[in-house]
């Protein structure tokens, strides 16, 4: 009985030996073992966060904005936006929106034209429009992308509005993936250098954090079906969270 015992207990313990070893890891990937808190299912999972090659399509392609200029003021109604577009085959694709803008920290808006309007009600807004490559990543060299606030109605511009603040290409609000497909998280980084400002971007998902200290795509595998909520944040790189009003931002996603 003694002997069993033994032998029962030695086995435990080498099942929480390779527990305690977690996954072996490739050099631009980090896998994460556990459940993840923010999602409807029960099963565990192995979440693997890895760094995406760039492209590097397009760098020299530059973008300008005409209007709105800068902390204009307008009445509530349709709002014109004017861009040149330079170096960059813009229109030869159709089919899919290569300019896209981000208002106030929404989801993207995809624009087929470098002049349209849009309506607005009274606020204060901030407007970040930027290219993207043949994938649907948004360029990251500078003047691939331009940022603006303006203002409508009675309204006062925003504080803290020489922080750097995050925009967030992808992924979109809601937005569906098939079980096994890797959610990607792509962002630009507005008004500061990640590595002259000592910025990093802490990405969150349930109890898991991954911290980047470059603009490049990641790429999240693994997750388990459910709701997720992926949220970035900027900080410096001691830690310190940034005041303003977009320097962090959060989406739901489903895995299906």
């Amino acid at each position: 009985m003694d002997m069993k015992k033994s032998l029962f207990w030695c086995y435990c313990g080498c099942l929480l030996l390779m527990a305690g070893c977690g996954t072996q890891t490739a050099k631009d990937e980090i896998v994460v073992s556990g459940t993840a808190e923010d999602s409807l299912a029960v099963a565990n999972s192995s979440i693997g966060f890895s760094i995406m090659e760039e492209s590097n399509e397009f760098p020299d392609a530059i973008i300008e904005m005409y209007a709105p200029l800068s902390n204009q003021t307008f009445s509530p109604g349709r709002i014109p936006f004017e861009f040149n577009i330079k170096n960059y085959p813009f229109g030869e694709e159709p089919s899919h929106p290569q300019l896209f803008l981000i208002t106030n920290g929404a989801d993207p808006v995809g624009h087929h034209s470098p002049i349209f309007q849009l309506e607005f009600k009274e606020g204060t807004y901030r407007t970040v429009a930027y290219l993207v490559d043949s994938q649907g990543l948004c360029l990251k060299e500078f003047g691939n992308y331009v940022d603006r606030d303006f203002l409508v109605g009675n309204s006062r511009p925003f504080p803290y509005s020489a922080e750097p603040y995050i925009a967030l290409n992808l992924p979109r609000n809601n937005q569906a993936y098939a079980e096994g497909e890797n959610v990607i998280v792509d962002f630009l980084v507005i008004g500061g250098d990640m590595l002259m400002d000592q910025l990093k971007v802490v990405v969150k998902l349930g109890s898991q954090e991954f911290e980047m200290s470059d603009m490049v795509p990641l790429s999240i595998s693994n997750l388990p079906k459910g709701e997720h909520v992926i949220q970035l944040e900027l900080r410096k790189q001691d830690g310190k969270v940034f005041d303003g009003p977009f320097s962090s931002v959060q989406k739901s996603i489903l895995i299906q």
